[in-house]
């Protein structure tokens, strides 16, 4: 009786054993197991992502980083899914192997309005692997702001060119929104940002660009905070290129025009400028826009109904508040002797336009970004925001307008 009895024990702890031994290889073919033949690990005990899984809405100042309390991360692959593209997120391992973290845009914060997932494999101290997969979303915001570049991507202009960006709503954080602005150059020069008000910032180097450089602006404002609750919407490079120098400069007192192409003196023309009630602006002024034929209405630039011209013939423009060196048709002989204009420099022209008379042949050597220097005049120097009149400014005073001096 015994004998049966111990018997029955010993089949009973061989069935234990084996049932036992049957349910940790069982335990260890599933595909989502996460333990192998010893104390059973969870995969976040082992592999620790930040954010948690399943975060919402995680601010843009969020750290993201994966890591292992012992042993060390075979791989880590990160993805974001941003506007429906996706962008595989370049990260480094620590040199000893148990934390991973971002580099390039997510280095300095998290991207908003997307989503992340994150794909890890560790390797603990006595050698068993294990993967982890998790997902979070980052904050939406509701409002957002951009800024529009001048000039245009991949243009070529003159000498005078300031890259300015105008922002369609008041920034706050200054500081913020310039470091995330980068304009650099080929050949490599000094420039400095400048910020007229809170919604305009331009940059320039000391002096003007050397013809062949080749500009780029690098826009990382996405998700940059410009002001309260109020977020960047781009992530974009521009570029342009410095063509010939040009400069020309009109003497309103000798109703001249010297113009200068690479150094060298090409022409002299007759003008006029404004007359003694409504004086031309002095100063440094760059063109911004051209135009083959254009409106000029007085009231739209503060004057009464002294003029109305359907038809202005070669009509390039020097200043935001109406300042144009146009063609001229109706102004008889007074070019070369007499200001007799609203404030514009104008060149003989004929009804229609003509590339044969001086208005025309000015517009067709002419470039956006070419400067213009008006002397001579009895009224005051240009502002340095009207326009791209910021070569009114010295270097010194240029520079102090920048928010991010540090």
């Amino acid at each position: 009786m015994k004998t049966a009895v111990r018997r029955a024990r010993r089949a009973g702890a061989t069935l234990g054993a084996v049932l036992t031994w049957a349910g940790l290889v069982g335990a260890t073919a599933g595909c989502d197991s996460h333990e192998v033949l010893g104390k059973p690990r969870a995969p976040e005990d082992m592999i620790r992502v930040t954010p948690d899984d399943a975060s919402k809405n995680v601010k843009g100042d969020g750290t993201l980083q994966v890591e292992v309390p012992e042993g060390r991360l075979q791989s880590v692959k990160v993805v974001r899914i941003q506007d429906a593209q996706e962008e595989a997120v370049p990260g480094r391992l620590d040199a000893d192997g148990t934390r991973w973290r971002p580099t390039g845009r997510d280095a300095d914060g998290l991207a908003l309005a997307a989503q992340y997932t994150v794909d890890a494999v560790a390797v603990d101290d006595d050698g068993r692997r294990m993967a982890r997969h998790t997902t979070f979303t980052t904050f939406v915001p509701d409002e957002r702001f951009i800024g529009y570049v001048t000039p245009e991507n991949r243009a070529t202009v003159g000498t005078g060119m300031i890259v300015k960006l105008a922002f369609n709503r008041e920034i706050e954080n200054r500081a913020a929104v310039e470091r995330a602005v980068r304009v650099t150059s080929r050949p490599a020069v000094p420039i400095a940002p400048h910020w007229f008000g809170k919604e305009r910032l331009d940059f320039r180097p000391e002096k003007y660009w050397k013809p062949g450089t080749e500009v780029t602006v690098d826009l990382n404002l996405r998700d940059v905070e410009g002001a309260s609750g109020v977020y960047g919407l781009q992530h974009k490079t521009f570029t342009f290129t410095i063509g010939r120098s040009q400069v020309s400069t009109v003497d309103a007192a000798a109703h001249t025009m010297r113009v200068v192409r690479d150094g060298e003196l090409i022409d002299t023309l007759p003008i006029t400028a404004g007359a003694p009630s409504s004086t031309t602006y002095n100063g440094k002024m760059v063109v911004t826009e051209m135009h083959e034929v254009t409106r000029m209405n007085s009231r739209t630039v503060g004057f009464g109904g002294e003029y109305d011209i359907p038809d202005v013939p070669h009509a390039i423009r020097l200043t935001d508040s109406g300042t144009f060196l146009h063609g001229n048709y109706w102004s008889g002989s007074a070019f070369g002797s007499a200001n007799v204009s609203h404030g514009c420099v104008g060149l003989r022209d004929v009804k229609g336009g003509s590339s044969l008379t001086p208005a025309g042949w000015f517009f067709d050597h002419t470039l956006i970004g070419d400067v213009v220097e008006v002397r001579g005049s009895t009224d005051k120097k240009v502002a340095a925001d009207n326009g791209l009149g910021g070569w009114n400014m010295d270097w010194r005073e240029w520079k102090a307008g920048g928010a991010a001096h540090s």
